[in-house]
Formats: C-alpha cells, structure tokens, sequence
C-alpha cells in the first residue's frame, strides 16, 4: 500500500501550542474522572447494587464496547467538525450521563448507563489527538503525547481519593454526582485555549480546506502505520486497564486494606503511568530533531520489559507497597508504549485525518478492554485471588509489541 499522504501545514505558535495541550490534558482528565469513578468505588458500589466480580467485569466491557463503536465514528465526526466544538460537547453530553449513575438500581440499570457513557466520551481522544497535532510543531509533538496520556492517570488520582471520600460520607449515589458536576468547570479553559479557530474543521490543513486528496477512513484503517499500531495497543491495554480499573478492589481483597485507605496507595500506580508516559515522550522528542526513526526501537524495548513487571507481582511481592510499586512499574512501561505507538502512528497519516486514526487505536484499546475485563472477572470468581489474571495480563504484553517493532512501514513523513 502507497504511504499516506498529507502535510502539515499548521502550526500554533509555541505558548500557545503548549496551552492547547494542556487543555486537552484535562480534557482527558475529566473523561476519566467522570469514567474511573465507578472504579474508585467499586466495593461500595458492588454491595449496594449486589454486582459480584463478573458482572462487574461486564461493567467495564460495556464502557468499552460503546466506545469501541463509536470512536471510529466520532473520530470522523471531529474531523469534519473540529476539536474545539466537538470536545465541548462531548463533555457536556457524557456529564449528564456520568451524573445518572447515581440512579441506578441494579445491574441492568447500570450497564446501559455505561454504554451510554461509552457513546458520549467517544470523542474525547480523538479531538484531543486532533489538538495536539495541530498544536505542538514536530519536535515536540512526542513530548505533547506523553502529556496527553497523562490525562488518564491524572483522572484517575483524581476520582480514587475524591470518589472515595464522598462515597465514606454521602455514600456512593452522590460521589457520582459531584465528580460529574465538577468536570464542567472545563469547558470555559477549553474554549480560551482553542479561541481564534486554530482547530476549528475550516483552520488550514483541516478537513474542510485541504486541496489534496485524502485517504478513506477504511485506507486509514487498513494501513500499515495504524495495523501495526492497533495490535500494539490490543496487547498492552488489558494490563492497564488491571492498574487503573481494579487496583482498589486488588488492594481491598489481596491485601486487606480497609477500602477508606486505598486512595494513597492506588495513586502511587498512576503517578508512575505519568512519569513513564511524560519521560517517553521527552526522550523520544529529544530525539527527533536529529533525524532517529521516530518508531525508537530502544526506546520502546526498555518500556515492553518494564511492562512485563506486571508477571512478577504474585512472585515478588509480599506486602501492599511492593505491590502497587510494580504495578506501577508496569504501568510506567504501559505509558511509554501508549506515547511511542501514537506518536509514531500520527507522524505517518495526515493531520486531517487525525482524529479518524486516533480514534482506531481508541477502539482497539476498547476491544482488549471488552475481552479482557470480563474475563479478569471470571477468573477472580473463579480462583479466589488475582494470581492468574495478573500473570495472564502481562504475558500478552510481549507478543503483540513485538509484532510492532517488526511491521515494515514507511519513514515518517
């Protein structure tokens, strides 16, 4: 298949550049405050409602599944609206639906709320990828994604402590509410962020004003940059979404602490994702300017083996602290391998076409969530502990990265 096309031709000025992708950050941090923190209360959650670890698995997939969907859709839809618009009401449209959780009344209830929630945060990393290429000039534009997939973590330290809090006091019903209320507070930074229509559908390079010609959304899909990329994602999601969807239950169950003390260890994960996302992407941006493939093979090797820490965690540790400090270090090797596979995908498809390829490896990272997470599930039930399903998650990390690193593809553009 011929190599992409596309240039890019737009550029925000640096400053300004940096304050889109810190706007789309937080943008990402809202999504997963509003979607973690059914994760941070789980226990509570699960007990009010009766859910045992299975079904609670089917509560992940759902999320997943509505996502997985619409991603590709709503990453289209963006980039033939723009980030600026469509973000915004995206974030309105799934705050709505984050604070009707607080009406569920059972399983059901919960699980089509869920997918509704899945349908809404669909643009999220689409427009928020749109942003930082857009915004960000090609040097740094690895840096920019390390801060993007920051976002999550970032929501999810947020939620844990939050979510956990109001759930102790007002109980589980009203710590949906106000983690949903508060993501609004968004929207105006956003709209000052993006002002002046550099990311609008009609700015230069856009969908609506470029003159040449632009690969379908199934070329998007079928080439090779993004395949590659997809399975990359496919194998590396499901031991993320361990860390960030069931450390609390791990830590309440696994190791006995007391569900209004997990906050502080549950964070220590994330903050570890943070440093492994913002550190791989510093490095792989110092790197740019002198010309290195931007695929960064020793980069993206020393992020696969600190992913694989992930199978060491039912070996080694022998306390709640080591625990979630190898869990972090997985998370960290997870978070660098996120930033390397996007922001050598992006570099190879064109900016117009940012959101639609975006929102491919959104989907992918649904789809290893929609297997996965009933199954970590079932084998919890199942085994009485979280021994198989850890060792499980890591152990398909290696293949699947490895396939990337081998997919011929063309230089970046």
């Amino acid at each position: 298949m011929p190599p992409l096309m596309g240039g890019e031709k737009h550029r925000a000025p640096g400053s300004r550049g940096w304050l889109v992708a810190v706007a789309a950050t937080l943008g990402m941090s809202v999504s997963y405050v509003d979607r973690q923190t059914l994760a941070a209360i789980a226990p509570a959650v699960r007990a009010g409602l009766h859910i045992d670890h299975a079904h609670f698995g089917w509560l992940v997939s759902a999320f997943s599944m509505a996502y997985f969907v619409f991603a590709p859709i709503s990453g289209h839809v963006v980039d033939r609206l723009g980030a600026r618009k469509g973000f915004a009401l995206a974030v309105v449209a799934w705050t709505c639906v984050a604070a009707a959780h607080s009406l569920a009344t059972s399983f059901a209830s919960l699980f089509v709320l869920r997918i509704l929630l899945g349908m809404t945060e669909a643009p999220s990393f689409p427009a928020a990828a749109q942003s930082i290429r857009r915004a960000l000039p090609g040097t740094t534009k690895s840096a920019g994604f390390g801060l993007l997939f920051t976002g999550s973590s970032i929501g999810a330290m947020v939620a844990t402590p939050l979510a956990v809090a109001i759930d102790a006091r007002w109980g589980f019903r009203m710590a949906f509410v106000v983690t949903a209320v508060l993501g609004t507070m968004w929207i105006p930074f956003w709209l000052f962020a993006t002002r002046g229509g550099a990311l609008d559908a009609t700015a230069p390079g856009g969908a609506a004003t470029t003159t040449e010609p632009l690969p379908s959304t199934l070329a998007i899909l079928r080439s090779a940059p993004v395949l590659r990329s997809v399975v990359a994602i496919v194998g590396s999601a499901p031991a993320l979404m361990f860390v960030i969807n069931w450390t609390p239950q791990y830590l309440v169950e696994a190791w006995k602490i007391p569900k209004e003390g997990i906050g502080l260890y549950a964070l220590v994960p994330l903050g570890l994702f943070d440093l492994g996302a913002v550190g791989f992407g510093w490095l792989a941006s110092r790197r740019t300017p002198r010309g290195e493939s931007k695929t960064q093979t020793d980069l993206f090797v020393l992020a696969l083996a600190l992913a694989l820490v992930l199978v060491l965690v039912p070996v080694v540790a022998r306390g709640p602290g080591v625990a979630v400090v190898m869990l972090g270090l997985a998370a960290m090797g997870g978070g660098g391998i996120y930033v390397l596979v996007t922001a050598d995908m992006l570099s190879r498809v064109p900016v117009a076409r940012t959101s639609t390829a975006g929102a491919f490896t959104a989907a992918a990272q649904s789809l290893a969530h929609i297997v996965a997470a009933p199954l970590v599930g079932k084998s919890i039930d199942a085994t009485g502990g979280f021994t198989v399903a850890l060792l499980a998650l890591g152990a398909i990390v290696l293949p699947t990265t490895l396939v990337f690193l081998v997919w011929p593809v063309a230089p970046p553009r």
